[in-house]
């Protein structure tokens, strides 16, 4: 993704009042070359949503949620993430119900999710919606039961004293040891497997950067002699785009959002995380943005406990900064509460505004040719105020597409003057129908949390 920061005067008598340039300032330095992973298609403009079986209905099952997808296409979600699928181990368990990412049996469907039947036929049927979907894989670890252990105990990583390894306080599981060559084998014929039989669209990688990088680099070729897939890695690593995956997490975005709103940080700490993106990241990567996802969720805290009232402006700025904007399952119905993570806890479906507001900003990424994920999407343009550690705002054009974002990311009101901006021209904003025409110096007015998204069109 090419970044180009742009440093405009913002006209206001106690700030800057002698400057009258503007300053360009461009990286394309990528230290890890550019991208050899060729996107799919209908990746480009996509956004993701994760589901949580278990939790997503009272029955917590395959086609309890089958029933869900007509909503989800109508909410503007393009592909699935379905947590992992698999039967969880006995031994050690976590809770009640266990980990989901405790993996018994890679061949297998969780029975209290369904049958390997229903899982095909709620594949087929996400396909028939023009949804695609991809499966949560947990390679770094199984559970302490799974049939692995006695069958090919070797693929195991052992301490000095031959003792099982579990990473971390993960101790339901125990690591797998990528220096064998047959684990390695297994692993890909899985995955490879489950393309076959279920016709998936790919993979989100749990704790990627815990297996080695070569592995997935020659894994990719593996799953596409069968079909194009999406790769998406739990990892902030730049690395994994090389060859082998199409997005990581922007986990450095998404703690600085969480610091902003504990104000531990300025808002111009977005911009500066940009740069450094544009400095390390092979060009043409995908970046996935959220304010919440399953950990978060169940670990550190709903959007709303963590970001408080600037819930909603969090998630325009993931929606409107580079890449792609994952939901996960229940955001668009405002549920505020913590998933517990190994025991049943069904989300509370209810009639929400955030409904309404998730969908206007997916038809935007959508339609919207500025907000296209990876080189598909406009230059990031942003814009310096002198009030720089409460507003964030930015320009992104793609051909005859333009958005100007502007976002108080604070909770007192700040009030601007902004020279005139000519090429962008009129703009409507997308929520309130009021317009601006940055071809004139415009005032500024902005509540506590206030956001803004114009758009030519």
């Amino acid at each position: 993704m090419k970044i180009l920061y742009l440093y405009f005067i913002f006209l206001i008598f106690t700030f800057y009042c002698c400057k009258n340039t503007q300053t360009f300032i461009t990286t394309n330095n990528y230290p890890v070359g550019n991208s050899e992973v060729t996107h799919t298609e209908w990746s480009k403009s996509a956004v993701i949503y994760e589901v949580n079986i278990r939790q997503y209905s009272p029955e917590g099952t395959f086609k309890a949620f089958e029933k869900d997808l007509p909503r989800l296409k109508e909410l503007g979600i393009d592909i699935l993430w379905i947590m992992p699928i698999h039967p969880i181990g006995e031994k050690n368990r976590k809770g009640p119900l266990g980990s989901y990412y405790s993996v018994k049996d890679y061949k297998a469907v969780n029975p209290e999710f369904g049958t390997m039947e229903d899982f095909k036929n709620l594949v087929a049927s996400i396909h028939k919606q023009g949804m695609k979907v991809i499966i949560d894989w947990v390679p770094n670890h199984s559970s302490w039961d799974n049939s692995l252990v006695k069958e090919h105990p070797e693929f195991y990583l052992k301490d000095s004293l031959g003792n099982f390894i579990s990473p971390f306080d993960w101790t339901d599981v125990i690591r797998f040891d990528y220096n064998n060559q047959a684990m390695r084998q297994y692993m890909t014929e899985t995955m490879q497997w489950w393309l076959k039989e279920t016709d998936l669209d790919g993979y989100r990688c749990d704790v990627a950067h815990m297996v080695p990088v070569d592995f997935w680099e020659e894994l990719r070729p593996e799953l596409e002699k069968i079909k194009p897939v999406f790769m998406l890695a739990e990892s902030d690593q730049p690395e994994l785009h090389k060859k082998a995956f199409d997005m990581t997490y922007d986990w450095k975005l998404h703690h600085i959002f969480n610091e902003i709103a504990r104000k531990r940080l300025p808002a111009s700490a977005i911009t500066r995380h940009f740069q450094w993106v544009d400095s390390v990241y092979p060009e043409n990567s995908y970046l996935m943005q959220f304010t919440s996802n399953h950990d978060e969720n169940s670990w550190n805290g709903t959007e709303f406990e963590r970001l408080g009232q600037g819930a909603k402006t969090f998630a325009v700025l993931a929606a409107t900064l580079p890449d792609m904007l994952l939901l996960y399952n229940g955001q668009e119905a405002a549920f505020n509460e913590r998933l517990r993570f190994f025991e049943k806890d069904t989300i509370i479906w209810s009639d929400s505004d955030y409904s309404k507001f998730y969908q206007t900003l997916t038809n935007l990424k959508e339609q919207n040719k500025a907000l296209h994920n990876g080189s598909e999407g406009g230059e990031l343009k942003f814009l310096s105020t002198p009030a720089d550690s409460a507003v964030i705002a930015f320009i992104r054009e793609k051909e005859d597409d333009k958005v100007f974002v502007i976002c108080n990311l604070s909770s007192d009101p700040v009030h601007f003057t902004i020279n005139p901006i000519k090429k962008p021209g009129t703009l409507n904003e997308i929520f309130s129908g009021t317009h601006i025409d940055l071809n004139h110096k415009n005032r500024i007015q902005l509540a506590p949390w206030q956001y803004y998204i114009f758009v030519n069109k």
